[in-house]
C-alpha cells in the first residue's frame, strides 16, 4: 500500500527511532510523534489509508485514552499497541475496542511487520466500504421522490402488485420506475439492490 502512512506514537525517542527505521527499510512510510496529543494536532484528518502504533503508558493522556478518542471518528487508523508491560487487563480491553494487536516490546520485526500489515489490510477494507457508501449514496440521489417509493419497498421484499396498491398506481408504472430505480443504482438484481439499501442504512 504505497500511499499508507504509518504513525509512531510512543514517548520514548530510543524506541519512536527503531520503530521508524525498521519500518522505513521495509518501504512504510512513517511519521514519528512523542505523545497522543502531538499526534492528534499533527495527524490530517483524511482518507489516507494507515494504522498507528501506540504505546500504551505515556505522561499526559495514554494510548487507551488516544483509543477512545479515536472510535469516535469514522475516519480513524486502525491501532497497534505496544507495551514493556504485560498487562493482560489492559490488552483484553484495547482489543475489545477493537485494537489490531498488543505487541510486547521489544517487539520482533517479524511480528511488528506482521501487525502492520494486518492493521494496513483492515485500513484499506475500511477505506473501500466508504466508498461503496459514497457511490451507493451518489446514485441514490439521483432517484425522484417516486423512484425512492419504489426502492424502498423493493428493497423489503414487496411485489409490484403489492408496491402498486399501496402508491395508488398501476403494476405498468411499478415496473417502469422500477427500471428506472435499477438503471441509476447500476444493479442488475434485487439482491444487489437490497446490498444498496444496507449501505445506505449503514451510512446513516
Amino acid at each position: 500500500m504505497s500511499n499508507a502512512m504509518i504513525h509512531v506514537v510512543d514517548d520514548d525517542a530510543s524506541v519512536r527511532e527503531s520503530l521508524c527505521r525498521v519500518l522505513e527499510l521495509s518501504g512504510f512510510t512513517v511519521r514519528a510523534h512523542a505523545s497522543a496529543g502531538d499526534f492528534l494536532m499533527d495527524w490530517p484528518s483524511n482518507d489516507t489509508p494507515g494504522c498507528v502504533l501506540l504505546d500504551v503508558r505515556m505522561p499526559g493522556p495514554s494510548g487507551l485514552d488516544l483509543q477512545e478518542a479515536l472510535s469516535h471518528r469514522h475516519d480513524a487508523p486502525p491501532v497497534v499497541f505496544m507495551t514493556g508491560y504485560g498487562d493482560i487487563p489492559m490488552s483484553v480491553l484495547a482489543i475489545k475496542r477493537g485494537a489490531v494487536d498488543f505487541l510486547t516490546k521489544p517487539i520482533e520485526r517479524e511480528q511488528l511487520l506482521a501487525a502492520v500489515n494486518t492493521a494496513l489490510e483492515r485500513s484499506q477494507e475500511r477505506a473501500e466500504h466508504e466508498q461503496r457508501q459514497r457511490v451507493a449514496r451518489e446514485r441514490f440521489e439521483r432517484l425522484t421522490a417516486r423512484e425512492r417509493a419504489v426502492f424502498e419497498q423493493v428493497a423489503v421484499g414487496r411485489l409490484n402488485k403489492q408496491i402498486a396498491s399501496s402508491l395508488c398506481t398501476c403494476e405498468r408504472t411499478v415496473k417502469a420506475h422500477r427500471a428506472n430505480v435499477m438503471q441509476k443504482l447500476g444493479v442488475h438484481s434485487v439482491a444487489e439492490l437490497v446490498r444498496i439499501a444496507v449501505q445506505l442504512e449503514t451510512h446513516d
